[in-house]
């Protein structure tokens, strides 16, 4: 489904941002940064963030790397809040740290963190992980048939050392893994499908 900016329902007094990860070069797509695949006519960029916002999150932070420029050229992302990242070659790691850093400054309580690549995860399950939100303290994952994945929900006490433990591609699992006890996961596999785009098989996936 597409989801139009601007056409989502939203709630403005949500403690959750959303952080959506779109720097991806797309090494095993032939080099076709992520956020600039087509997916029902638009980059795919406009489609993750119109998930995020169908789902209920208003405030949305991007992070943006491969051909950064360009993405801010073609992709009609407004109200957002664009990151670039001059690291991303190096890793999602180093993404996650960029936008967590540029949460700092917000009133943001938590912030759900999404990929660009994965169209199969839609809104439903963003409100589901969103709703398991409770304070600063919150540690939520979809899981899928039990198996962690994304979105995932960070509340702002957590972010500060999962920053300091993002690099190159470590992201945030070891973090999780430390802290297994805290986290509520929720079964997303009823609603959402996990796949990735990672290579050419994956791009049928996507839609004309």
């Amino acid at each position: 489904m597409l989801y139009v900016l601007g056409m989502a329902h939203t709630r403005n007094n949500s403690p959750v941002t959303g952080l959506l990860l779109a720097a991806g070069g797309g090494r095993r797509l032939g080099g076709r940064p992520k956020a600039l695949l087509t997916h029902h006519g638009r980059p795919l960029v406009e489609h993750a963030v119109g998930v995020l916002r169908a789902g209920g999150i208003e405030r949305v932070h991007v992070v943006l790397g491969a051909q950064a420029a360009e993405v801010r050229e073609r992709a009609e992302l407004p109200g957002c809040v664009l990151i670039d990242n001059p690291d991303w070659a190096q890793g999602m790691g180093t993404s996650l740290r960029a936008g967590l850093d540029s949460l700092a400054a917000t009133d943001a309580r938590a912030v759900l963190v999404s990929l660009v690549d994965q169209p199969g995860i839609g809104a439903r399950a963003i409100e589901r992980v969103v709703a398991s939100y409770d304070d600063e303290d919150s540690l939520v994952t979809a899981v899928y048939e039990g198996v962690r994945g994304h979105p995932t929900l960070f509340g702002r006490r957590h972010w500060s050392e999962i920053a300091a433990g993002a690099t190159g591609d470590r992201g945030a699992r070891a973090y999780l893994k430390a802290h297994e006890g805290e986290i509520t996961p929720v079964e997303c596999g009823d609603v959402a499908q996990p796949y990735d785009i990672d290579i050419e098989a994956d791009l049928a996936h996507l839609e004309p």
